[in-house]
């Protein structure tokens, strides 16, 4: 062992949990069948967490985290004002990718919680 080393792990970041969120909705949904297109694809000035297909159906997913109790919800943290942002830059990819805007798009947000992963369907449309 080396001088100075500890066996305590530093606590991840904001930023690695969010990371570590998203790559597990990804894993989520390849379990399901669906290809990832994208991930923190940035459309229209806003970031886009992930971007998912699976036949005809093209998903446009915003991941949040709920860590412990005592910060809220991850539903709460998309509001009005989020969700207007989200859908402009839905529409600009669309908008860059025409072939795939004739698919069936949705929405949803992945509120990812200790307990597992719920998925809140539409929620720009």
């Amino acid at each position: 062992m080396r001088s100075g080393s500890s066996n305590r792990t530093r606590p991840l970041s904001t930023s690695a949990r969010g990371r570590r969120a998203e790559r597990r909705v990804a894993w989520h949904y390849r379990l399901r069948g669906y290809r990832i297109l994208g991930r923190n694809v940035r459309a229209g000035g806003v970031e886009i967490d992930l971007i998912v297909r699976r036949g005809r159906r093209l998903v446009f997913c915003e991941v949040k985290l709920k860590q412990r109790p005592g910060f809220g919800d991850p539903l709460e943290a998309v509001d009005e004002r989020k969700r207007e942002r989200l859908r402009r830059g839905v529409e600009a990819w669309l908008v860059a990718n025409p072939k795939l805007a004739t698919l069936d798009v949705s929405f949803e947000l992945a509120a990812v919680r200790p307990g597992g992963i719920e998925l809140v369907p539409d929620l720009l449309y």
